[in-house]
């Protein structure tokens, strides 16, 4: 018995016209029907085969049929889904209803436009993670909230659309909550440091930044008493900093706020035992490194934030840490902030801090401890200033030792020849002398810079009377090393005044800041 049954024979011969088909001849043709699709089927399959496929398609089929010298079947490409319609007469059989188009029709129908030249144009499809509106980007819907509604002449309110929409794929959300989860639950574990190292090196991050830097301004905002979450907070900033690839200046209006109340913060914390002290020296760095690396482009970026950190420093209504948070800022900008703003008010401020450390007068342990840090962060400050200052000062006495051996024959005791001495120093020829004549006059006989401006003289004296120079180029060097000897002789008595006084406010204690070379110079 075939599987076929005779209704369909007598729908397809319907279909070609035939409508006084006999039910005896169709259940005939059912089994025919068949064997011939079963046939064509196996072929079909022979050809998926051939071809290395597991799955039929429509080309095996019409191989197959022109195997069997068959008419193969073309189908259709329309995309539309095919439309069954039920079989008149017959309740679970249903057929395609395929139009029959005439050529006729067909040829006289009107021609299509033609179609444009293939070109190639380019837009924006996001500047910095918001969407242009443009006629070449879909419009994009704003939200109700940021809905503003205007108002006609007439006074009927008319609803403004703002087009504001932000790219981020579901790949960069799911990267923001990981980054988020390990900071609020997990900010000390491993996996947090591997993502600060992605944050510092991935190149596909910018879109995030102005959700990441709204996150660490509002969790610093709310949690000033969780000490973990906010050096996490600072981490995560440094890391977008060292990314080469993310143009972090544009967010640094909603970066700094958070970054100067971790600085100069009142209280931080709420146990005894939070170290807020690391945490506020870690903020000033990050602000320090901020500065040079965007200070030229924002030229009131340093003197807001040195504005700041002067405010805090001075207002003695200001709590202890917040000095020491003020102190470190102002250090990490550079030993010029630390001279022009830290030492000039350093012996009144050490005067007003001194009664706090003492256990007699300050019965309160912590403020005394907070007392101890303040004075050790303007030591560290102050020494480190002086450390610089004397390594700049020791640069100016290089030039003269270069001039001085600049030949190879100067330093050696040659016979017939003076030496510079306190004896014969005035009766050197006026070339001579030369060397040692500047906007500060003659150098005094008991100055420090004795030993090596004699030597500096005679030696720059002999080379030139060696080497026979032209006048010009006598003149022009001695002119030079006089000037290098001023301006050493005058950052000598200027660093040696200001070593005197700050040794008198610290001690012993600055002088493990000095190197030991530089060190005998004014000791």
């Amino acid at each position: 018995m075939s599987t076929v049954p005779k209704e369909t024979i007598e729908v397809i011969a319907q279909t070609i016209g035939i409508t006084n088909l006999s039910p005896d001849v169709a259940l005939a043709l059912a089994p025919d029907l068949e064997y011939r699709i079963r046939e064509i089927m196996q072929e079909s399959i022979k050809c998926m085969r051939h071809s290395k496929r597991t799955f039929l398609a429509t080309e095996d089929v019409d191989s197959a049929l022109g195997l069997r010298n068959l008419e193969p079947i073309y189908g259709f490409t329309s995309n539309d889904p095919m439309r069954f319609r039920r079989a008149a007469g017959h309740k679970d059989l249903f057929y395609v209803d395929d139009k029959d188009v005439d050529f006729k029709d067909l040829i006289e129908a009107p021609l299509p436009k033609a179609p444009l030249d293939t070109s190639v144009t380019s837009h924006w499809l996001a500047i910095e993670g918001v969407q242009p509106a443009i006629p070449e980007n879909a419009p994009a819907e704003a939200p109700s909230e940021i809905r503003k509604p205007e108002y006609k002449e007439d006074g009927l309110p008319v609803d403004v659309k703002l087009p504001v929409k932000h790219v981020i794929t579901k790949e960069l959300q799911l990267y923001y909550d990981k980054i988020t989860e390990l900071i609020l639950k997990k900010p000390g574990s491993i996996p947090f440091r591997r993502a600060l190292v992605s944050l510092a090196t991935d190149s596909g991050l910018h879109p995030l930044v102005p959700y990441l830097s709204r996150f660490v301004a509002d969790e610093v905002a709310q949690n000033l008493n969780n000490l973990p979450l906010l050096f996490a907070l600072m981490r995560l900033v440094r890391s977008l900093l060292q990314n080469p690839h993310i143009h972090i200046e544009l967010y640094l209006h909603q970066l700094m706020p958070p970054i100067i109340t971790c600085i100069v913060a009142k209280r931080i914390g709420n146990r005894l035992s939070d170290t807020h002290w690391e945490l506020r020296s870690f903020s000033a760095n990050i602000v320090a490194s901020i500065c040079k690396r965007f200070g030229h482009v924002y030229h009131n970026l340093q003197p807001r934030v040195t504005k700041t950190f002067l405010h805090a420093f001075l207002d003695p209504t200001k709590s202890l840490p917040q000095h020491y948070g003020a102190i470190k800022g102002i250090a990490a900008l550079g030993s010029r902030m630390v001279r022009s703003l830290i030492i000039p008010n350093l012996e009144p401020y050490l005067h007003l801090l001194e009664p706090e450390m003492q256990l007699e007068k300050q019965k309160n342990e912590i403020k005394r401890h907070a007392a101890c840090q303040v004075y050790g962060a303007l030591l560290c400050a102050v020494g480190q200033c002086m450390h610089k200052k004397v390594k700049e000062f020791s640069s100016f006495l290089s030039p003269i030792n270069a001039t001085s051996r600049g030949s190879g024959k100067v330093m050696t005791a040659m016979p017939g020849k003076r030496k510079a001495t306190t004896d014969n120093l005035m009766q050197q020829p006026p070339l001579k002398k030369i060397a040692v004549d500047g906007p500060m006059g003659l150098i005094p006989m008991n100055s420090t810079m004795m030993g090596i401006s004699n030597i500096g003289m005679s030696s720059t004296g002999r080379q030139l009377a060696n080497d026979n120079m032209p006048g010009r180029e006598v003149e022009g060097q001695q002119s030079k090393v006089s000037s290098i000897l001023a301006q050493a002789w005058k950052d000598d008595m200027d660093t040696g005044h200001l070593l005197s006084s700050l040794f008198e406010l610290f001690g012993e204690s600055l002088l493990s800041y000095i190197p030991k070379p530089e060190a005998c110079i004014f000791l």
